[in-house]
């Protein structure tokens, strides 16, 4: 592989393209003449701004594909936070990152370093290549700023809701809402170009009530597109937000403009990132057209032109006559939050969803980081695979659902909007009791669990078949597919894990998943030891939570052991330090000795002999004890060097003869041999420097 390629064969990163696609011709030549500006003393960044739902991430991978070409090295693609609002690190991120470039990343982050290394490290890959790195979903200028790599053809292009205050000499590329002949154009490519032709008035009333976000236009097409009978302008109507009146329940005439609807003509979402709809922070969206002086004249002369009364008229919009459209209309108002034409739409698309299907929709904020398979899915609602697979593929034609990047052997995978999870999080805590919750948590975990078993038993043969193999649809096949599986989802697994510590209620699940996990994922050959640091603290705060201090030590070693091989010894010593406290509350000996061991070995790499030698001294009594002889040999040898360090020669001799003599009593003819090679180093040394050899 070039060192300035992606890994080959890797799967394409980015979401796939949304379809249709409208309008944004402007925004694109924006972001290409952003793109093209010269970087000043930093990395180059591109930023694009919009509200949820305005169709930020669809313009941003439109942009990105139409530039590949410029980027030959690649195109990246990240989500940089979950809809939950938990924000991924810059540190995670550029382990990612790394990842998607062919490269393993090295280092281990414990909290002491002002910056994870791997974002050294991705600098310095971003430096040598020329890619476009589209980080999605940005929240705060400190997820982006450690990844910019100076002086380098390489492109940051980061969405987000906001400007990112903290990086300098950024000008964002401002998305609002779709043009009003945009906005009609893509109703006309969802809904049919004779429907629309039949109510041009009412199109343009919805496209305007939609406020031209792409996310509202779409969910209302497929309101339309569940029932022919509904006409364009009943769609408005049921879209519109409640008014000053409505909230005083004042009846009005079916077919009657709602108070205060007016919008000033032209203007969409606000001109960018305000509260609603261009309303001020508090206020409706009339509000916010009456401070910008323009009043609703627009809105006020199409209501004339629909709603004079004469059944003509209402014929040539399209709307049915009689009471056929009225009855196909919410029962009940809409709940809007200050005339957020997103959540109306969710809200009458959400009402049409049969109950198994909305329930799937709500289960699916339970999954780890709202990224969802058709084995994620199934196992959430405990339904056949099958019918999960229908399940998902129709959220996802009702805008509900997104498509996330498949996965390397080609499943689909999806994604529950960031701009719908705090409402279906309210759903869920109002429609599920909290025991089919718990449940649907505990199918996911063990789901899990069986999928890393099934996954370690194909990439290790000597472990056994698998004695309880999951249904057809969801197996995994061979080696090649269970190493891509594990690999693809460990961020979710890792993710699970966390997720199910936090709540603190699975802890037995959570913790056969942890066990798994260190099991499969060494059999990768890929796997990072940030990863192994993550599911060992795990370990070690249900130990810490359940009062078992026996596997908290277990927790506290392995931990410490990863310290010390990335070279962090205080650390590492700080973490055997508690590994001895809880092993001897536990009357763990040898796991007291084996800390009090890699203690020492700290304190020798810190340069620190007499405190070594003490750790060493500790660590020999309790081997002595246990009568582990050949511990015992590798501490004498240990402490001898340590003697060595303090210059106290004549009991570094005594230490080596005495763990030569251990040794020769086990038969350890290698280690003999190692010990006497020392042991005449050591002599040479002293003749070297004019002292007589000892003899004694």
């Amino acid at each position: 592989m070039d060192e300035h390629t992606a890994a080959p064969g890797a799967a394409d990163p980015l979401p796939a393209d949304t379809a249709p696609f409208a309008g944004r011709r402007a925004e694109l030549a924006a972001l290409a003449q952003a793109a093209a500006r010269p970087a000043h003393g930093r990395g180059r960044v591109v930023v694009l701004a919009g509200r949820p739902g305005s169709g930020r991430t669809s313009l941003a991978v439109r942009y990105a594909r139409s530039a590949a070409a410029d980027y030959p090295d690649g195109l990246l693609y990240l989500r940089m936070s979950d809809p939950d609002g938990s924000l991924l690190e810059a540190g995670r991120a550029a382990r990612t990152l790394l990842e998607q470039l062919g490269e393993q990343p090295e280092g281990l982050l414990t909290g002491a370093e002002a910056e994870d290394p791997a974002c050294e490290a991705l600098r310095t890959a971003l430096a040598a290549r020329r890619v476009l790195v589209l980080l999605d979903d940005v929240r705060e200028a400190a997820q982006v700023g450690p990844l910019l790599a100076e002086k380098t053809e390489s492109l940051l292009l980061a969405t987000t809701t906001g400007p990112l205050t903290g990086i300098e000499d950024i000008d964002p590329v401002i998305l609002g809402g779709l043009d009003q002949p945009s906005a009609v154009g893509l109703l006309r490519d969802l809904i049919g170009a004779t429907r629309v032709a039949a109510d041009p008035v009412g199109t343009a009333d919805l496209a305007e009530s939609c406020a031209g976000r792409p996310a509202a236009l779409r969910m209302m097409a497929d309101w339309l597109k569940a029932d022919q009978r509904v006409a364009i302008t009943d769609a408005a109507e049921a879209l519109h937000p409640a008014g000053e009146e409505d909230r005083t329940d004042r009846p009005r005439a079916h077919g009657a403009r709602r108070p205060g609807r007016g919008r000033p003509a032209g203007r969409r979402d606000g001109g960018g990132l305000g509260p609603a709809d261009g309303a001020a922070p508090g206020g409706s969206a009339t509000d916010g057209a009456a401070q910008n002086g323009e009043g609703g004249r627009a809105g006020t002369a199409r209501t004339a032109a629909r709603t004079d009364g004469r059944p003509e008229d209402r014929a040539a919009t399209g709307r049915p006559a009689g009471g056929a459209a009225r009855d196909l209309l919410p029962a009940e108002p809409v709940p809007v939050v200050e005339g957020d034409p997103l959540r109306a739409a969710f809200e009458l698309l959400y009402r049409r969803l049969p109950p198994a299907r909305a329930r799937l929709l709500r289960m699916l904020t339970l999954a780890p980081g709202q990224l969802a398979d058709l084995r994620t899915a199934s196992a959430l609602v405990g339904c056949p695979a099958p019918e999960a697979g229908e399940a998902l593929e129709r959220l996802v034609g009702q805008e509900l659902l997104e498509r996330a990047p498949a996965a390397p052997d080609g499943t689909a995978r999806y994604r529950v909007p960031g701009r719908l999870h705090p409402r279906l999080v309210e759903l869920r805590e109002e429609q599920d009791r909290p025991a089919e919750v718990e449940l649907a948590r505990a199918r996911l975990l063990e789901r899990m669990v069986r999928l890393v078993d099934s996954a370690r038993m194909l990439l290790d043969p000597a472990a056994g078949p698998n004695p309880d193999p999951l249904p057809g649809p969801l197996r995994l096949r061979s080696a090649a597919q269970a190493a891509g599986w594990l690999l693809a989802e460990r961020e979710q697994l890792l993710g699970a894990v966390a997720s199910a510590i936090g709540e603190g209620d699975l802890d037995g699940s959570a913790g056969r998943l942890v066990t798994a996990l260190l099991r499969a994922l060494p059999l990768t050959g890929a796997a990072a030891p940030a990863d192994l640091y993550r599911l060992h603290g795990s370990v070690l705060r249900v130990a810490e939570r359940q009062g078992a201090p026996r596997r908290a030590a277990a927790a506290l070693l392995n931990l410490a052991d990863l310290q010390a091989a990335a070279g962090h010894w205080e650390l590492a010593e700080e973490h055997y330090r508690q590994a001895t406290d809880r092993a001897r509350e536990a009357g763990d000996e040898p796991g007291c000795a084996r800390a009090m061991e890699g203690a020492g070995n700290c304190r020798r790499a810190l340069g620190d002999p007499v405190r070594a030698g003490d750790w060493y001294g500790r660590a020999l009594s309790l081997r002595q004890g246990l009568a582990d002889h050949p511990a015992e040999a590798r501490l004498l040898a240990r402490l001898a060097e340590a003697h060595v360090g303090q210059r106290r020669f004549e009991e570094a001799v005594r230490e080596y003869r005495a763990a030569a003599a251990v040794l020769r009593r086990l038969g350890d003819a290698r280690g003999q041999a190692l010990v006497g090679g020392a042991l005449e180093r050591l002599q040479a040394r002293l003749v070297q420097e004019g002292n007589s050899p000892i003899t004694e």
